[in-house]
């Protein structure tokens, strides 16, 4: 089953700031998407976008373009209504950030047995899948 990126482990990969992080997310980016077995969401690419575009190293636009044009080529799982629906009851039900239940629907959706993300408590299990934070 493939495992769901969060938006913060895409963004490390392009954070020269934070080398250790940065060499995590690219070899998990090279394991799981460039080899076909991760998934993504466009709600993903839109934050991704947006994170990459400000900080203290902030990529120019045509470089954040690129990258997003990159990781579009994953084929990025799209919302739909019952995605939105089912993240409003998650948020309500278990505490989590509407986006972040929005990211977990996706998960979901997308079938993935694991999430990696920075945001979400480690070794959580939610509906059979593991939240992973790939960095401690």
């Amino acid at each position: 089953m493939p495992p769901f990126f969060d938006t913060n482990v895409l963004v490390y990969a392009f954070d020269e700031g934070a080398p250790g992080k940065r060499a995590i997310a690219l070899g998990l980016i090279e394991q799981h998407l460039v080899e076909g077995e991760g998934a993504i969401s466009v709600q993903v690419l839109r934050e991704f976008y947006s994170v990459v575009r400000r900080g203290s190293q902030p990529l120019s636009d045509e470089d954040a373009a690129a990258a997003v044009r990159r990781l579009a080529g994953f084929s990025p799982l799209r919302e739909d209504v019952n995605m939105v629906l089912d993240a409003v009851r998650r948020h309500q039900e278990m505490s989590l950030s509407f986006w972040d239940a929005l990211i977990v629907e996706a998960a979901l959706k997308s079938g993935a047995d694991r999430l990696f993300t920075e945001d979400m408590q480690h070794g959580q299990v939610i509906e059979g899948m593991r939240v992973e934070n790939p960095f401690l």
